[in-house]
């Protein structure tokens, strides 16, 4: 497992933009797929957006064409570009990892807050 850490949360009204950063301990980054999760209150953890060792990435629908997942490799980080936020993107953003050999998550950070008011 790598050692993950969430920032660049906070409170932003509707419309605006965030830029969530996670930066990852470890020699072999490059051998795990990253992804950013979130939970709302009430709502089960959901996969927001997901980054391949390929750079391939997928989007879940109800972000897709606002949100961007992207990683810098060199520099142990991955990085999520949120635009055009919605009331309904408040949640708590975890960044996670995936070592290439699993079918699942299994590093995750301590999570940041996003909150988008009306």
């Amino acid at each position: 497992q790598v050692q993950l850490a969430e920032s660049g949360g906070g409170l932003v009204q509707t419309g605006a933009s965030l830029r969530l950063s996670c930066a990852a301990s470890g020699r072999t980054f490059s051998n795990y797929a990253m992804g950013w999760f979130r939970q709302a209150p009430g709502k089960e953890r959901e996969l927001v957006a997901s980054i391949a060792r390929s750079s391939s990435t997928y989007y879940a629908d109800s972000v897709k064409g606002r949100f961007t997942i992207s990683r810098d490799n060199a520099k142990n980080m991955v990085y999520l570009q949120m635009n055009s936020l919605e009331p309904e993107d408040t949640a708590v953003y975890y960044c996670a990892a995936r070592w290439w050999t699993s079918t699942s998550f299994n590093s995750w950070g301590q999570g940041t807050q996003v909150t988008v008011s009306s």
